[in-house]
């Protein structure tokens, strides 16, 4: 099965339907350092740029990449974007899955 994106929400007990899934929100490490309306215009545009941030050659960001594919291979990821919108959690899935 491949591993997918999961919605977290108040209303919905999301923690209880997916109790292995791994938050990757802001508060944590894996969550996108650009905000809409502060560094990024709209949604899509902060993913890009996390996109772009994570992908970019080099030592510091491979580093980062391995530890996206060590401890997130195989794993859903939570966070609170809708399902239906541009989301750096597909960026991490991508990473985590190649």
């Amino acid at each position: 099965m491949m591993a997918k994106r999961i919605q977290m929400s108040r209303q919905h007990p999301w923690r209880a339907d997916n109790p292995d899934a791994v938050r990757v929100d802001r508060n944590t490490k894996w969550g996108n350092p650009f905000r809409v309306g502060v560094n990024a215009f709209n949604r899509a545009n902060a993913v890009d740029q996390f996109r772009e941030m994570v992908m970019r050659p080099g030592r510091s960001f491979g580093g980062f990449r391995e530890q996206v594919r060590t401890d997130l291979a195989g794993r859903d990821l939570a966070c609170w974007c809708p399902l239906d919108q541009p989301r750096h959690a597909d960026v991490l899935l991508e990473i985590a899955n190649s």
